[in-house]
């Protein structure tokens, strides 16, 4: 019998992209390629390559080029990476929307429990067992006895009610021997679980409450407290506290709900002025996007942005975005972060302003009225003649 040995093909080289993991050019430059981005990418880091410069020395120009990390998440790039928080902390302001949860805490009180109004109490003379009753504090803080008739007691401990009572009851025994038994106590705590129980809507036992334009929020039993400017830590121990002077067994967690609405302004030489909400961190070329871009005539290196500080005053500063916007720089200067209530104003160029002038004056002015009207000429439209 024959037997045949099947030839062997000869295999092709593997290119070096084709393996799953990943080759670099430059283990220093942190550019690697992988099957998805099989391709070297050149950039600039504003921060990485800017030297000195990133401490305020002047912009880096395209002259930087060089390999950069571009595409270190491949297919994945359109989730985007995780970046650091948009503030170390973040603190409360006005409008803000809180939820307060409240939780029992079960501890231990480390003073003897004290009777309140509403608590319900059983008295018993063992003396004579017809003068025994099951009682509830009054709104005025005292209990009604056989005999004896109005007794105070809220604000007591139980033991000290007893001696009270064996007291007054001594006048008709001799030994009264007078027990007192709560059976229904903690009522503060039991009446502010009952003002915050959302078990019927949302669960649990939450409070809502909205930061105030004086920068308090209101809260059951221990009513106004003043939160702008502090942390929701900050807020907690706050809460605690107020509540420990009020009622004992119970603390507060508060969760931020919705952030007061944040706004930008732009108006000017934009396609579409007007507000925008500031739902993320945005820069001066996003605000312009969101407006609709700038308008032919738009006097780009005179950009004004006007800020209102901490303190209410006014700050302005004026920005040149031609390089964003042109593709001068990698790293322009003027592509800054905007915040809440910031005006950003696109002034009309020279030209327009002129432009704008001669319409008014020799068109529509009194010039278009008179014989022999003289002829506008609209230098903004030149260049489409």
């Amino acid at each position: 019998m024959l037997i045949v040995a099947a030839p062997v093909l000869a295999q092709e080289p593997v290119a070096p992209y084709a393996t799953t993991t990943e080759v670099c050019f430059s283990p220093s430059c942190g550019a690697c390629i992988t099957p998805a981005t099989p391709h070297q990418i050149f950039g600039v880091d504003c921060f990485g390559q800017a030297g000195c410069k990133a401490c305020g020395g002047g912009e880096v120009g395209w002259n930087a080029l060089g390999p950069i990390e571009w595409q270190r998440f491949a297919q994945g790039e359109y989730l985007g990476p995780h970046r650091q928080q948009h503030v170390p902390e973040y603190r409360l302001r006005v409008d803000d929307q809180v939820d307060f949860v409240f939780r029992v805490t079960r501890d231990r009180s480390p003073e003897p429990y004290q009777l309140n109004i509403g608590d319900t109490i059983r008295v018993e003379v063992f003396a004579d067992e017809t003068l025994n009753r099951e009682l509830t504090i009054l709104p005025d803080g005292t209990v009604v006895l056989l005999l004896i008739g109005e007794v105070q007691a809220s604000g007591m401990t139980a033991d000290q009610l007893r001696e009270k009572l064996e007291t007054l009851y001594k006048k008709y025994y001799k030994q009264p021997n007078v027990a007192v038994t709560p059976l229904l106590v903690n009522t503060k705590l039991e009446d502010l679980r009952a003002t915050v129980d959302a078990r019927q809507g949302v669960g649990g036992q939450v409070f809502n409450t909205r930061v105030t334009p004086d920068g308090s929020i209101a809260l059951p039993a221990i009513g106004n407290v003043p939160v702008n400017g502090m942390t929701l830590g900050e807020v907690k121990r706050e809460a605690d506290e107020r509540y420990n002077q009020v009622v004992y067994g119970i603390e507060v967690t508060p969760v931020l709900v919705t952030r007061a609405p944040r706004f930008i302004y732009v108006l000017g030489e934009v396609g579409n002025p007007g507000r925008f909400e500031l739902v993320a961190p945005t820069t001066l070329t996003q605000a312009l996007a969101l407006a609709g871009s700038w308008n032919v005539g738009a006097n780009l290196n005179q950009v004004v942005v006007f800020r209102r500080a901490d303190d209410w005053r006014l700050l302005a500063t004026m920005v040149d975005i031609r390089g964003a916007l042109f593709a001068k720089q990698p790293c322009p200067s003027d592509e800054i972060w905007l915040r809440d209530s910031d005006i950003i104003i696109v002034p009309q160029s020279p030209v327009l302003q002129f432009d704008n002038f001669v319409d008014l004056v020799f068109t529509r002015g009194i010039y278009g009225v008179l014989p022999g009207q003289a002829t506008a000429v609209q230098f903004t439209r030149i260049g489409s003649l």
